[in-house]
């Protein structure tokens, strides 16, 4: 199977189980769960719950018993998108080619559904079922996900992000944010299902190409920021210069912006095993070229 149509098959089954677990929330209008599904259901690559499956694969695990990490890392990344467009971070008006969620919503709202689809996302690594993995690997994996999603990856990134606007930092400065801010979490995606069935070295690797996916991956958000379409992106073109970020782009220029995401894609496969990484490949040959 090509990796195209293997995308195309992730993604529908992940909207599925979107679509089912929204589903028994029982959404009303006015509700924290409208403005839940509103963001949920948006569209999106589901890239994240996509690598969690690739993953699962690599370590040999079906995709319905990882359905609740898969769901779980969707929330907590699009927990991620609503903050990070409230006015007080990058205040943004749309999001995947449609006004934000505080702008549909209101800012209480949007904080509250943030804050809604964080917890959620633990409610479903509590949901992993103990018949098919043992109950400390779960916990182990849960652990993986708390750290990447918290003081010590993406809020800690995002911290520094905000803290970096308007001044000159290192290129190892901004590695670092986005080690935090961006690649914690795809880190997790890679590492939990080789956690949860307790190969540690598979982790290892794993988490290894999750870390410079991640970094190739912002750096290929920067680049398209500067050269991207806001209509095939969905949103606003610019807006890191406006805001005065510290991007790959402003810091190296175009160009090495481009040979540093080679260098990074070359990286992230260099740990694993040739034989099964087919898939991963594939993902990252795709992230990879989103802006060329």
């Amino acid at each position: 199977m090509d990796i195209g149509t293997w995308m195309e098959q992730a993604r529908r089954q992940v909207d599925q189980w979107i679509d089912q677990d929204l589903a028994s929330m029982e959404v009303q209008p006015g509700s924290v769960e409208e403005a839940m599904q509103y963001s949920l259901t948006a569209g999106g690559k589901r890239l994240r719950p996509q690598l969690v499956l690739a993953a699962g694969e690599y370590v040999g695990i079906p995709w319905e018993p990882l359905r609740p990490v898969a769901l779980a890392v969707e929330y907590v990344h699009t927990y991620s998108l609503i903050h990070d467009d409230l006015p007080a971070m990058d205040n943004d008006d749309f999001r995947r080619g449609r006004p934000t969620s505080h702008k549909m919503f209101g800012e209480a709202m949007a904080i509250l559904a943030g804050d809604a689809l964080l917890t959620e996302a633990f409610v479903k690594m509590a949901e992993l079922s103990t018949t098919a993995f043992e109950a400390g690997a779960v916990l182990r994996a849960t652990h993986c996900l708390a750290v990447a999603a918290g003081r010590q990856g993406l809020i800690r990134g995002q911290v520094r992000d905000l803290a970096a606007e308007h001044q000159e930092i290192s290129v190892e400065a901004l590695r670092d944010i986005h080690l935090k801010k961006t690649a914690a979490l795809f880190e997790a995606c890679v590492k939990m299902p080789a956690l949860l069935v307790g190969r540690m070295g598979d982790a290892d690797a794993l988490g290894h190409f999750g870390q410079h996916f991640g970094l190739a991956f912002q750096m290929v958000d920067d680049i398209l920021n500067v050269v991207g379409d806001p209509a095939v992106l969905g949103k606003a073109t610019g807006t890191d210069a406006g805001l005065g970020k510290a991007t790959y782009p402003r810091l190296v220029g175009l160009d090495q912006a481009r040979v540093l995401v080679d260098e990074q894609s070359r990286l992230a496969l260099a740990k694993l095993d040739q034989a099964r990484l087919e898939t991963l490949k594939g993902i990252l040959t795709y992230a990879q070229r989103r802006s060329w």
